[in-house]
């Protein structure tokens, strides 16, 4: 059975390509956003991208995808082996059930994690693009429109395909949704602490990780990553209470977050104030 959750017509998807780019990340970026989409391709190397007050980590194979209004900056982690990425700016197209110039993904993030064919497609129409702009051959923005297209439908395609996922080679239809999601959640409980990423618990419970998303989404409402940060969030002020819980950057980093900064944000994102704020107004309650 195929999908039509993200289908598109011919007058919605003729994208106005406004530039096309490798480049290497060799200072970090400035905060900024557009009111264009821009996609950003990983060619090589690591990185981390701040995309609306979240980080990520990202690597070879990685698309980041900033769509009108995203606040997005890159962060350079280490010099000596900088990342290099292909950057493409455009407008004018629309799928159904997405924002107009947007591409929207199931799990609600902006990183889609390529592998396999999907990441060897992707690779050669950004290369055949590069090899474009370099050559200054008649009909090169022709060349741009007709690789992206092809790019984005590639993605397009990717992200639908949960509704038929027997193409990935497993069989999906053996699982019960909630029991997938119950040990999803289970896991997050469990597993908290720890780095955590959507292909980690895709790969524990072997199912595609765009599934995943769309059935996690479909019983609790939201992504497994919103999930996993109001699952730590609410641990950390369990913790911050404690007389003797130690610095925010112990607690921070007893939740899951290496970065103290990125964890007091979250936390002031969804609590208001400060944990250090929070952690003094507990100790005043108590003595």
């Amino acid at each position: 059975m195929c999908s039509f959750d993200y289908d598109l017509n011919l007058n919605s998807f003729s994208p106005t390509v406004f530039y096309v780019h490798k480049c290497k990340m060799l200072t970090d970026g400035t905060y900024h956003d557009h009111d264009f989409i821009e996609l950003k391709y990983i060619l090589s190397g690591k990185g981390q991208y701040i995309v609306d007050d979240v980080t990520y980590d990202v690597e070879a194979g990685d698309l980041i995808i900033c769509n009108p209004g995203a606040k997005h900056q890159h962060i350079l982690i280490n010099p000596k082996e900088p990342t290099i990425e292909f950057v493409a700016g455009f407008t004018d197209f629309q799928f159904e059930n997405m924002k107009p110039n947007s591409i929207e993904l199931p799990d609600g993030s902006c990183i889609l994690h390529t592998v396999a064919d999907l990441k060897q497609e992707i690779s050669k129409h950004c290369y055949a693009m590069i090899a474009e702009k370099e050559s200054c051959q008649i009909g090169k923005y022709i060349m741009f429109k007709t690789h992206l297209m092809q790019m984005i439908l590639s993605v397009i395609r990717e992200i639908s395909e949960v509704e038929n996922p027997v193409q990935k080679g497993c069989n999906f239809e053996s699982y019960n949704k909630s029991y997938a999601v119950n040990r999803i959640i289970h896991y997050l409980y469990e597993n908290y602490e720890n780095k955590i990423s959507l292909d980690q618990i895709a790969h524990n419970m072997y199912l595609s990780p765009v599934y995943i998303s769309k059935i996690f989404k479909e019983e609790t409402g939201e992504s497994p990553i919103n999930y996993l940060i109001k699952i730590r969030l609410e641990r950390a002020k369990d913790v911050l209470v404690i007389e003797d819980s130690g610095s925010i950057k112990n607690i921070a980093n007893s939740v899951g977050y290496e970065d103290v900064y990125h964890f007091s944000k979250l936390f002031k994102k969804y609590y208001g104030i400060s944990p250090l704020y929070y952690k003094k107004n507990a100790m005043r309650k108590n003595a």
